[in-house]
């Protein structure tokens, strides 16, 4: 089971990447410029340790070749893959259902207000 969930975030990291390529081309184009790597922030560090190792292991064979652009991303450096906590993933209230306590705090964080509520 560890080895088909690594490899499903492995492909969801690699396709996250590519919408990242996309917005920064788009964002180059019309002159905006990044001096720092764009992060993608995940919770898988099996995933996180394939994306940034030169080394091919056996157990990653069956991965397609084109998913593994993101190791070549992560080693130029244009995108970094930083270690985040399970329960600090802000991606996760968007994509689990949470206990109460998860959600509010994850709420919090996400920066969200209602712009109705009385002051």
């Amino acid at each position: 089971m560890a080895h088909f969930t690594t490899e499903a975030e492995y492909y969801a990291m690699t396709h996250s990447a590519s919408e990242i390529m996309w917005v920064w081309s788009l964002l180059h184009e019309v002159q905006i410029m990044f001096l720092v790597p764009m992060k993608i922030y995940y919770d898988n560090q099996s995933s996180i340790f394939i994306a940034s190792n030169l080394v091919f292991h056996e157990h990653i064979k069956h991965i397609d070749v084109d998913c593994h652009f993101i190791r070549d991303l992560t080693i130029k450096k244009p995108i970094v893959t930083p270690y985040v906590q399970s329960e600090d993933q802000l991606g996760d209230i968007l994509t689990k259902s949470l206990a109460r306590s998860l959600f509010s705090f994850l709420y919090s964080k996400l920066g969200i207000f209602n712009l109705y509520a009385p002051d």
